[in-house]
């Protein structure tokens, strides 16, 4: 191929790329705001996977419907008029369970750098982008809820949600009993996935005060009533909190509020 035409075939593909991403970028700030202003609900897809090859598992996995994150939508509905936001279309969440998914995602580094962090988020995206059966209408966020039959398994992995993609894993027990629990999770990684950070101590998983106390102003101060969403337990004294049994126990307080635009 002459140079000319080799120079104007690299150009015309560069240009390509650099559309490409220009759309993509635009999309997802257009998606942000939009989610952001909390007009409309927010669209969630939940694709569980078998943790495990126990039956009980598998029949917990292929009885999941709709019904099971209902919970999760009420939550939103609630804390959202607790603070004053509303849906033009009277839900802010709006959840489908979606297709199951066969394979494991990419395991998440154990104390990793911050490289070996954003190459594993790389391919988490990846593997949801290939792994995720196709949902109509398109999801603003996609969860795999990945269940584990709590007779084998005894404690699960940290749960994972992503702002940039918005993916969350949740690792999650296939037991009814566990299911108020379960869905605690959910609602805390799909907060991560609209802004919301984690408000406890990472090295003893403790509320911080005062963001991770759902109450912080109560008096007296301990023991807290019910658990801030993003710190996950309910603070009962100094050193000792618990978790909370459901999302009927817990709240969205002031500074996960701002961080998902709910104040300011």
């Amino acid at each position: 191929m002459p140079k000319f035409q080799t120079r104007v075939f690299r150009t015309v593909r560069i240009l390509v790329l650099l559309a490409i991403l220009l759309a993509v970028g635009l999309t997802s700030w257009q998606t942000s705001r939009r989610i952001a202003q909390w007009d409309l609900p927010l669209r969630v897809a939940v694709h569980p996977i078998a943790g495990d090859d126990s039956d009980t598992t598998r029949r917990y996995v292929a009885a999941l419907t709709d019904r099971t994150f209902q919970p999760v939508e009420r939550f939103f509905d609630d804390e959202g008029s607790r603070h004053d936001v509303h849906s033009s279309f009277g839900q802010l969440v709006r959840i489908r369970k979606g297709g199951a998914v066969g394979e494991q995602p990419p395991p998440a580094p154990i104390d990793g750098n911050v490289l070996q962090i954003m190459w594993w988020s790389l391919r988490l995206r990846y593997w949801a982008w290939r792994v995720a059966p196709a949902t109509t209408p398109a999801p603003d966020v996609t969860l795999f809820v990945v269940y584990f039959d709590p007779r084998r398994t005894e404690s699960l992995e940290h749960s994972f949600g992503l702002e940039k993609g918005r993916i969350g894993i949740v690792n999650a027990f296939a037991a009814d009993t566990m299911a108020g629990t379960n869905n605690v999770v959910v609602a805390h990684e799909l907060l991560h996935t609209v802004g919301a950070t984690d408000k406890y101590d990472p090295r003893t998983r403790e509320p911080r005060f005062p963001g991770g106390y759902a109450q912080p102003d109560a008096s007296p101060r301990l023991p807290q009533r019910f658990a801030e969403i993003m710190a996950g337990r309910i603070p009962v004294s100094a050193s000792e909190s618990t978790l909370p049994p459901s999302l009927n126990a817990t709240l969205v307080g002031e500074a996960t509020a701002r961080e998902i635009g709910w104040a300011r």
